[in-house]
């Protein structure tokens, strides 16, 4: 074997990323429609704020109908709402729907790109918004995207004139994009880019509808002087789908937000408002604008080739097309323009090998390596077509020979093992945005050059200097990892580089009703060999910890082992965090290691500091015994196990009466009714267990996509609205109640510290069986007394309740936990008092 000594390779601005998956094998018919693409020189931004803004409709629609360079500008990766397939919040959520993005833009065509914007949550206002990222930060992050992309075209997704009509993040993606048009042509402005060259974009639109507009009938009445008409409907032979199936299938992928879309079919018309630059005097958003090979120095004759080699394509052997599209890409080498040449370049390249049926693979034999490891890998080349080829050379970036002059006959596969090493200073493929600890509205991030990138460079690459008949092309592969999976078969995943060893806590909170101490389990993995290390906690003031720190060692890769900590808190009320601190020789580790898998997107392996929230907190419960009915997810279950609850977790066939009066409290998650098919059958079960004396409580849920006809056994109408300054004042409206006073004292200072919002989703009409306990609203609002209802029904209590607890509980927020236990503990007071003050 070959022992190489691999070191650091980056490709240009859009590199190879290090989302894997199965290699994508272009059809007769792809090939074709990517040499159309190769003759056409324009491109469009789209732009708003989330995962899922996006109209998938538009971007297939310039990506495969129009041909140009087709992105998408998520200003956030959506870390603040919901997650209806598993418990992932906040940062791993942002993750699962970068890579949804990504698999999105896979099927409709376009590129991907984020800014360093943080989804803090719901904003009402962009005045808010735009405070809490830092709008300088994010204003330069679109800038540095728009030069970096050079758009001819910019759309808008949201009105930048309407604020405080829809989410502050919509509307501040509108208002940045709009400032950003002007300012990316101004010489004075400048980005973090170290090629700050700046572009001018010919126009900017607003992709409006009669949704805009209030109303079908407003919209028809509407003067549209200033508006594009699009039929976006179109048919695609060679894919057998039209646009609109395209676009449903790429929305499709969003499925962590319950985003499956039904394909549609026909005519579909969408329109473009026109905001700034040159209005377009035909129906074209290109118009006047040369997207041809004219634009660029040199570039007539070769798109006087490209227009040949699409004339006289054959479908059943596209490997005639290559001679002249070895004079293309030998003309293209030429260019001194250094946008389309890269651009151009690679897409060319694609199309040589997919007409030759070349493939070009790298495998590594484990999926995961720590810098200064040995790694073995599997290198394979295969020529499918008649053309002579051979592979001239496989080398690493420093040129350094893996691969010498191997012809490469026709459809007989060249396969070689080989090893790596890789160097020491090898950059993690972690997610780059998440290596640091961020603010609340926006990530961090060291390298700047990353900014605008949806996921980290990958590095490892081998460069594979292929001979078409003297004419030496050079493919960039980087190394993957697959197996055989005796369900699924081949089964590609990531290669990563992750750090030698990491630790993490079993639990992200631990709650200390007590004074007395408790056993704190961290966890450390390996991921290198013969690890002998030294393992400590740092504790918050006035805590004890024993032992002071702990010897480890690991001798296999993979392996794990747990050690236990006693931490004792104070007597009185504290909080703080905890971290784990790792010492191998002279190198130090505070990081953990979070994998995520799902089948939608790839395998996630998550490096990003390790810590967890330890709360000394004087709390009361009553009961034992809790029920819990999942929704679309969440980890309140855990948190109340926290505090000493026992918390059965029910399917759906142990919703029976007998078994549901055992539990002294039922709960349903977030969710539960917008969720679950069987919601209908089950809730009549859960009201006679409630008329029987139990404690149900119904966490929020919207009037989307119910599955009953209502979610409280007396009539309760919920609405849209929330509060989401989590500093909301919340005025308490019966301070004599039950439920905020007993086990626990309920304070107005017990709402301090909460996180993100207060609550969400809130009913704005209900049954006079009801009472409201808090009165809470945003700025400038009305107050919204529907966070947390309570009414007797037969002999025990339900309780509806919008109040974020799946997000207060999880982060350990004091006040939260203690109303929590309240509403648990609602009808076990069997003595007569006085809640009076």
């Amino acid at each position: 074997m070959n022992k190489i000594v691999f070191s650091l390779f980056l490709t240009f601005f859009y590199s190879t990323f290090i989302f894997a998956q199965t290699p994508k094998k272009l059809t007769s018919g792809e090939i074709y429609e990517g040499i159309q693409k190769l003759n056409f020189l324009g491109s469009v931004l789209y732009v708003a704020a989330h995962p899922d803004d996006e109209n998938t409709r538009l971007i297939s629609y310039f990506a495969n109908d129009v041909k140009a360079r087709t992105a998408y500008l998520s200003l956030t990766r959506g870390d603040g709402g919901q997650n209806l397939i598993g418990p992932e919040l906040r940062e791993l959520l942002g993750v699962i729907r970068t890579q949804e993005l990504l698999a999105a833009r896979g099927i409709d065509g376009g590129e991907q790109f984020f800014t360093r914007a943080n989804d803090f949550g719901y904003s009402k206002h962009p005045n808010e918004t735009l405070q809490i990222w830092n709008k300088e930060e994010v204003l330069n992050d679109v800038v540095a995207i728009i030069r970096k992309f050079k758009p001819d075209v910019i759309v808008n997704r949201f009105n930048h004139r309407t604020p405080g009509t829809t989410h502050g993040h919509h509307t501040s993606s509108a208002v940045l994009s709009v400032e950003a048009f002007d300012l990316a042509a101004d010489k004075s402005y400048k980005t973090h880019l170290k090629n700050d060259k700046l572009w001018k974009p010919q126009r900017l639109f607003f992709n409006t509808s009669w949704w805009f507009y209030g109303s079908q009938e407003n919209f028809e009445k509407a003067d549209k002087t200033n508006l594009l008409k699009l039929n976006i409907g179109t048919y695609y032979v060679n894919k057998g789908l039209s646009n609109s199936e395209i676009a449903s299938l790429s929305r499709s992928q969003h499925q962590s937000q319950g985003f499956g879309s039904t394909g549609t079919r026909g005519s579909q018309i969408e329109y473009l408002e026109f905001l700034k630059g040159e209005f377009p005097k035909a129906n074209n958003v290109f118009d006047g604008i040369d997207t041809s090979w004219n634009r660029v120095e040199g570039g007539k004759a070769i798109g006087n080739l490209l227009q040949k080699v699409a004339d006289e394509y054959n479908f059943n052997n596209p490997a005639e097309s290559i001679p002249n599209l070895l004079e293309a890409y030998k003309l293209i080498q030429n260019l001194k323009d250094t946008h389309w040449k890269p651009i151009k370049t690679k897409e060319i390249k694609t199309i040589i090998a997919a007409c030759a049926g070349l493939y070009l693979e790298v495998v590594a034999k484990q999926s995961t390596t720590a810098r200064g490891s040995k790694v073995p890998i599997s290198i394979e080349a295969i020529n499918r077509s008649n053309f002579e080829i051979s592979l001239k050379s496989v080398v690493t970036s420093n040129q350094t020979p893996i691969v010498n002059s191997v012809i490469l006959e026709n459809n007989k596969s060249y396969q070689k093992d080989s090893e790596i090493i890789i160097p020491s200073e090898e950059n993690f493929t972690s997610p780059y945005w998440l290596l640091k600890k961020g603010s609340l509205g926006m990530y961090q991030v060291s390298n700047k050059e990353y900014i605008g990138l949806p996921e980290t460079p990958h590095s490892l690459n081998l460069q594979f200097n292929v001979d078409f008949k003297e004419v030496i092309i050079p493919f960039y592969k980087t190394i993957i990892y697959k197996y055989n999976d005796p369900v699924k078969g081949e089964v590609y995943k990531p290669f990563e580089i992750l750090p030698k060893i990491s630790a993490s806590f079993n639990e992200k909170v631990f709650i200390f009703a007590e004074d007395t101490s408790q056993k704190i389990k961290v966890k450390v993995k390996s991921n290198g060999t013969h690890l002998n290390g030294k393992l400590s906690l740092s504790i918050p003031k006035n805590w004890k910890i024993f032992p002071e720190f702990q010897y480890f060692n690991v001798i296999q890769k993979n392996e794990e082992k747990t050690f236990e900590f006693e931490i004792t808190p104070p007597k009185n009320h504290s909080e703080g965090l905890i971290s784990p601190f790792i010492e191998i020789g002279n190198q130090s580790f505070s990081n953990q290691l979070v994998e995520i898998e799902y089948n939608h997107i790839p395998y996630q392996s998550i490096t990003m500091p390790s810590e967890a929230k330890v709360v000394r907190l004087n709390i009361q419960k009553k009961g034992q015994l809790i029920g819990y009915i999942q929704g679309a997810g969440d980890v309140i279950p855990t948190s109340l196990r926290q505090i000493g609850y026992t918390v059965v977790e029910l399917k759906d066939d142990d919703i029976t009466s007998e078994k549901l009066v055992n539990f002294d409290a039922v709960v349903l998650g977030i969710r539960a009714y917008n969720t679950n098919d069987r919601a209908k059958f089950y809730q009549k079960k859960l009201y006679n267990y409630v008329k029987n004396g139990g404690t149900l409580i119904t966490q929020y849920n919207t009037n989307f996509r119910l599955k009953v006809d209502s979610v409280a056994p007396y009539p309760l109408q919920l609405s849209r609205d929330r509060v989401t300054d989590e500093n909301a004042k919340v005025t308490i409206l019966n301070p004599n109640h039950e439920i905020l006073n007993y086990p626990n004292k309920i304070y107005s200072s017990d709402f301090d510290g909460w996180t993100q919002e207060r609550g969400l989703y809130f009913p704005n009409e209900w049954d006079s069986n009801f009472e409201a306990i808090l009165s809470m609203n945003d700025a400038n609002e009305t107050p919204k007394n529907g966070s947390l209802l309570i009414a007797k029904y037969g002999e025990g209590n339900f309780i509806y309740t919008g109040l974020s607890f799946f997000r207060e509980l999880p982060a350990g927020v004091s006040g939260a936990y203690k109303l929590f236990a309240n509403m648990l503990s609602v009808g076990k007071n069997k003595t007569e008092q006085s809640f009076k003050n």
